[in-house]
C-alpha cells in the first residue's frame, strides 16, 4: 500500500535521528529532499543508498500531480527538510493536504525541530505556547506584531541573522522593553548559545556580537 512518510531530520548534530527514521529512509522507493546537497549529506553519513529528488517552495506546486500520481501507484514516498520536520516553516503542507484528499495513507514519525528545545530551556512558561515561525518581512508585519501586543502566552519566532536586528528592535516597539527574552542559536552544533535577558539588553548584546547561525526567539509579553 502507497504511503507518504514524514521524516524528521537533525537541525545541527547529525545523531539525532532515530533508528526508524534510518530504517524507514533506507526501505521507501524515493526520498523528497528540500535541498539534495544538504539531505545526501546526512544519507551518506548513514550509507542510505535511495533515489534522491528535490521538493521545496520553488517547485512544489509544480511536482504535487506527480508525486501524488507516484503514490497512487504505490509507491512508498519519505519527505525530507533541511533540517527539523517537514511542513514546520518548511515545505511539507501542500503534500500532507493533496494526500488527505486522495485517501493516501500518512505516516509523520516524531524527532527533531528546533522550537521544543528552545522553549524548554528559555526559563519560560512552555504549558500554553504560541509558535509564529518567521513574521512576514513586509506585507503583514504591522499587522501581526499589533494583534501579538494582546497575547499572554509565551510567543516563538524563527529568525534568520540578517534580520534578527530588526525584529528585536521591532519587538521593544509593540512589546516592553523590559520583556523577557531568550535567544537560542545553531542547537545542537558546535557554537550552540542562549541568550537570556530583556528585549533591550538582546539589542545591545546583539549590537556587539556579530549574529551568525539560525535564530530561535522566545520571550514573555507580560
Amino acid at each position: 500500500m502507497s504511503k507518504l512518510f514524514i521524516i524528521p531530520t537533525p537541525i545541527g548534530n547529525l545523531g539525532d535521528i532515530t533508528f526508524r527514521a534510518i530504517d524507514t529512509l533506507k526501505s521507501v522507493d524515493l526520498i523528497l529532499a528540500e535541498d539534495t546537497r544538504t539531505s545526501l549529506k546526512l544519507l551518506r553519513h548513514y550509507n542510505i543508498e535511495n533515489n534522491v529528488e528535490s521538493y521545496h517552495m520553488y517547485n512544489e506546486h509544480k511536482k504535487l500531480i506527480s508525486i501524488i500520481e507516484k503514490l497512487n501507484s504505490g509507491f512508498e514516498i519519505a519527505l525530507i527538510s533541511d533540517a527539523g520536520t517537514p511542513g514546520i516553516s518548511d515545505p511539507g503542507f501542500l503534500l500532507v493536504r493533496e494526500c488527505i484528499k486522495n485517501n493516501i495513507m500518512i505516516e509523520c514519525l516524531p524527532g527533531p525541530t528546533a522550537l521544543i528545545p528552545a522553549l524548554v530551556n528559555s526559563g519560560l512558561p512552555s504549558d500554553r505556547f504560541l509558535f509564529e515561525g518567521f513574521l512576514p518581512v513586509k506585507k503583514g508585519r504591522t499587522k501581526r506584531l499589533k494583534q501579538l501586543s494582546a497575547e499572554n502566552k509565551t510567543i516563538i519566532f524563527y529568525e534568520s541573522p540578517h534580520r534578527i536586528l530588526k525584529t528585536l528592535n521591532d519587538l521593544s516597539s509593540y512589546f516592553s522593553k523590559d520583556s523577557y527574552v531568550s535567544i537560542s542559536r545553531e542547537l545542537t552544533k558546535i557554537h550552540e548559545e542562549t541568550f537570556r535577558g530583556t528585549i533591550n539588553d538582546s539589542i545591545e548584546y546583539f549590537k556587539k556580537k556579530k549574529p551568525k547561525g539560525e535564530f530561535v526567539i522566545v520571550f514573555s509579553p507580560n
